[in-house]
């Protein structure tokens, strides 16, 4: 009787291995997938996504969102516990009710409390998020700016105080950044200009209303004069996108990079030129392109009275890595660098993963 038993239980065991491997193979599972995960603070959506799939965009997919779950995903806290469901004929991702790991059994904290696991890592684009860096071609035209500096100074630091035309209805101590207008961003492909850098220079603080308006300026960057423009500081909004791939052909390029090199990496921000109006939305996953270059073939003729031909000749694509649009503007956007098995260079291409 036992040993009948153990016969059935390794046929059983045998009869479902083939399946788990057709499941991987189906749905991109790792070989290494573990069936629980406990959240532990530091984890991202995104890092969460790589250790069940090959590839993390397909997240969606294994959490059956929908179009609007995949705006507003469900929340995920550090201690619960992720569940890799192989029951039903395609693996899913679900939260263990009730099962949510104490993590720091001796510091009792409440739920309210506890911050969701972003989408990617929040240091490395915050300062993408507060701050436009991108402004339309028009988009200082109007702008309050700095007519006078006090006590007739060239250049202004933290400290100084200027005096601001265009903002006579602000309210004292309210906060403004203070911008000039960069190198613009110019398409490859069109050679159309879509926006330019905005150059970010310092904070000011509204002391006196009225036109002209009386700041301080305090964090300064760089040297501020006259002329330079203010936009009104928008509280920091940090919102989570599941990964996903965008549900129509896309096909950009790499038009700028932070800092303005040649050449960055992963965990970099870089800039592409398509944007919202190209159907681009935070959390859209796009993978990275380097188009094969064209080499000359020399080929010898047979014949002694016939010259050598040379042949042109264009090397495969290569796809090599991939990333998160986590901001988007009309005609550009902003995505950061997941992964890259080689340098991300500007001019590499972006497409629908």
């Amino acid at each position: 009787m036992r040993k009948s038993i153990i016969v059935a239980m390794l046929a059983a065991a045998l009869a479902a291995t083939p399946l788990m491997a057709q499941q991987r193979a189906e749905t991109g599972l790792q070989n290494d997938a573990p069936d629980r995960y406990v959240v532990v603070k530091g984890d991202t959506l995104w890092s969460i996504a790589a250790k069940f799939l090959k590839d993390p965009w397909r997240w969606p997919e294994m959490w059956k969102l929908n179009q609007e779950d995949v705006k507003n995903p469900h929340l995920i806290y550090p201690g619960d516990v992720i569940v890799l469901d192989r029951s039903g004929p395609k693996p899913e991702l679900k939260i263990e009710m009730g099962a949510t790991v104490k993590l720091e059994p001796r510091i009792r904290v409440e739920d309210t409390s506890r911050e969701a696991i972003p989408s990617i890592p929040p240091s490395v684009i915050e300062p993408f998020l507060s701050r436009p860096l991108v402004i339309e071609p028009d988009g200082l035209d109007k702008a309050p700016h700095i007519i006078a500096a006090q006590a007739d100074r060239v250049y202004l630091g933290s400290g100084d105080v200027a005096y601001v035309s265009g903002i006579k209805d602000a309210k004292v101590d309210s906060l403004w950044q203070i911008y000039r207008q960069g190198k613009p961003l110019v398409d490859p492909e069109t050679k159309k200009t879509l926006g330019y850098e905005a150059v970010f220079l310092g904070d000011g603080r509204v002391t006196a209303a009225g036109d002209p308006a009386t700041i301080r300026i305090f964090g300064a960057q760089r040297e501020i004069g006259t002329g330079d423009s203010l936009i009104a500081a928008d509280p920091l909004v940090l919102k989570s996108y599941a990964p996903h791939a965008p549900d129509k052909q896309i096909h950009g390029r790499i038009i700028a990079t932070r800092g303005g090199l040649r050449e960055t990496g992963p965990q970099n921000v870089v800039t592409l030129n398509k944007g919202k109006n190209d159907g681009l939305e935070p959390g859209h996953v796009l993978a990275l392109l380097r188009l094969g270059r064209t080499v000359s073939k020399t080929t010898r003729s047979t014949k002694w009275f016939r010259a050598d031909q040379v042949e042109a000749t264009k090397l495969p694509d290569e796809r090599y890595g991939l990333v998160f649009v986590f901001r988007t503007f009309d005609h550009v956007s902003y995505a950061l660098v997941m992964s890259a098995n080689r340098p991300v260079l500007l001019d590499d291409v972006v497409t629908t993963p």
